[in-house]
């Protein structure tokens, strides 16, 4: 997921509009979860990289989508990060297939509409 992040540094302001996440969720976050750790400037700025980004979508993943509480989220990371990982990417990829789908019936109803 990763690879679609063009960028090797990103705010918490632009990841949290990517994540649909308020900001203070995000430094929340930062400090329930050690794998989480974006790096700072001297001024105190939050950079996410891509893959502290790919961290906080596994989180939200099982907090928001699978309604895990914190704790059970962290126990989940700690036991099957890979296996997590893995079922995340696998929803994530059946998401986007669903919504490609649906643009396509929603083509196909406008043509037949037209004729």
């Amino acid at each position: 997921m990763a690879d679609e992040l063009s960028k090797k540094y990103y705010r918490i302001g632009d990841v949290a509009e990517l994540m649909n996440l308020p900001q203070s969720t995000l430094r929340f976050w930062e400090s329930e979860f050690s794998e989480l750790r974006p790096k700072r400037t001297k001024k105190g700025t939050r950079l996410y990289t891509p893959n502290d980004i790919d961290i906080l979508r596994v989180i939200r993943f099982l907090v928001k989508d699978k309604g895990l509480t914190l704790e059970g989220a962290k126990e989940h990371l700690r036991k099957n990060r890979h296996a997590v990982d893995k079922r995340h990417e696998v929803i994530s990829r059946l998401k986007e297939v669903r919504n490609r789908l649906t643009e396509l019936i929603e083509a196909l109803d406008a043509r037949q509409r037209e004729k």
